[in-house]
């Protein structure tokens, strides 16, 4: 389990789907969607792990 990792992100509100690092993962299950900021868990990811 590394940084490299990447995982598909599907807003549970608006639908929105983009690709995201761990950080970014992170980022989104504290502060919400960027795009509508509704609330967002580690369940609304699906890791692309090879």
């Amino acid at each position: 389990m590394g940084s490299s990792e990447e995982y598909t992100f599907v807003c549970p509100d608006c639908a929105q789907s983009i690709t995201v690092n761990v950080s970014m993962r992170d980022a989104l299950v504290d502060n919400g969607c960027v795009v509508c900021g509704s609330a967002v868990s580690e369940d609304d990811f699906e890791c692309l792990c090879a």
